[in-house]
């Protein structure tokens, strides 16, 4: 593999790094076909129990590279870029975007398909793809909505507009806002939390949230029932250790 998306794992945390700084890690095929290995390699990895994904450099990217947009990109299907995302967003842990400066465009869809957005003070989300006489592929259309309601969607996708972080977490499409000279401290402090619950309840929650998005209640309340996983193999250790307390 190599290194355009990078990973380091500690005690159970797994920072995926795109490593285009130079370019502000805009985002090409070379480097999906990098982040597609790492996703799928996390399907088979039990000693991860939650990814950060982030930028090395400046930002965490200007988006999709124009250059290779203009060129032509040899995709290896059609709906690829779409379909790598989708496997991030299934992984069956916690998934992070960990956003500072940029997140335009392509990489706003790239973020939005983790579980959740937490932002640095200097982060800046646009979607321009108006701007460029382009329409989204990646998943914008599906997954900003339903981050922040179909009219605020509308006003990010018709205005092409910048908002910060403040702007952001009003509006719903971040979850927390960090300081830029503790953030990754910051992160690696709210996954520690997310590490330290059981990755069975995770991996449940994940697949019931995933099945029952935009059902009515009554529907997802059934499925909830009738679909119910049980309990985890660390119930027992998870209890009685905190018995012992």
């Amino acid at each position: 593999m190599g290194d355009l998306v990078t990973r380091k794992d500690d005690n159970g945390l797994c920072w995926l790094t795109l490593n285009r700084p130079d370019k502000l890690n805009a985002l090409t095929v070379d480097m999906f076909r990098e982040l597609r290995a790492h996703v799928s390699d996390l399907y088979k990895d039990d000693s991860v129990g939650c990814v950060i994904l982030k930028g090395a450099g400046k930002c965490f990217s200007a988006g999709h590279d124009l250059g290779d947009i203009a060129e032509g990109e040899a995709v290896p299907s059609r709906g690829w870029h779409s379909e790598t995302l989708r496997l991030m967003e299934k992984l069956p842990k916690p998934v992070i975007a960990g956003v500072h400066g940029h997140c335009y465009t392509g990489a706003l869809e790239v973020a939005l398909a983790a579980d959740f957005i937490l932002a640095a003070e200097s982060a800046k989300f646009a979607d321009t793809h108006a701007k460029w006489a382009l329409t989204p592929i990646w998943g914008m259309s599906q997954r900003l909505p339903r981050r922040v309601g179909i009219a605020t969607a509308k006003r990010l996708m018709f205005t092409a507009e910048t908002i910060k972080a403040d702007e952001a977490m009003r509006m719903g499409l971040c979850e927390a806002i960090f300081a830029d000279e503790s953030f990754e401290a910051d992160l690696e402090s709210f996954a520690r939390q997310i590490l330290a619950n059981s990755p069975f309840s995770h991996a449940a929650n994940k697949r019931l949230l995933e099945a029952t998005d935009a059902d009515k209640i009554d529907a997802g309340l059934q499925w909830e029932i009738l679909e119910n996983e049980g309990v985890g193999p660390d119930m027992q250790a998870r209890i009685g250790a905190f018995m012992k307390k």
